[in-house]
């Protein structure tokens, strides 16, 4: 139980409903189930890191230099959307497994923390620096190069939390 609870908690009434409901018990009673949505969940996650990434790398200037960052984004964000939309249903479902234990795991609500940091960082960025984006072929501005610094380390920390809730 994470510090601070206090004994006997049992956890939001949200994730007894999640675990309880038909379709906790289908993850649970099913042999095929759990894996395979495991697998999209997994293939999901590696679509929306490997296009962000690929997008953080380019902002920094370490890959792609010559391809202009707008026509990365405009390759790699409906690719970003497409995994987010496969990953996030699918972490639900594995969640409806053991979601009084899970949403009570320490590594779980790093993770969660990190995903909406993550996506507020994105969100500042498109609402300040972004808004410039056209003119980054010279140089890119100092605001813009902190947040996809910040995305890669934010990200890093989802999939390394994320493995982490197996082990705690």
């Amino acid at each position: 139980m994470p510090p601070g609870l206090a004994p006997g908690f049992q956890g939001p009434a949200i994730l007894h409903w999640l675990q309880d409901g038909a379709l906790g018990r289908a993850m649970r009673e099913s042999l095929w189930l759990f894996p395979a949505v495991e697998i999209v969940h997994i293939l999901g996650f590696a679509l929306l890191l490997g296009t962000i990434f690929a997008l953080d790398l380019r902002i920094l200037g370490w890959r792609m230099a010559t391809v202009p960052v707008e026509r990365l984004a405009a390759l790699t964000l409906p690719l970003s959307i497409a995994g987010f939309v496969l990953a996030a249903p699918a972490g639900i479902m594995l969640l409806t497994t053991e979601a009084v234990h899970i949403g009570q795991n320490p590594a779980f609500l790093v993770k969660m923390g990190l995903i909406g940091l993550a996506g507020l960082n994105a969100l500042l960025l498109h609402l300040g620096a972004w808004r410039s984006a056209a003119g980054w072929q010279e140089q890119t501005p100092v605001a813009a190069r902190a947040a996809a610094a910040a995305s890669l380390l934010l990200w890093l920390g989802v999939l390394i939390a994320g493995r982490m809730i197996a082990y705690l």
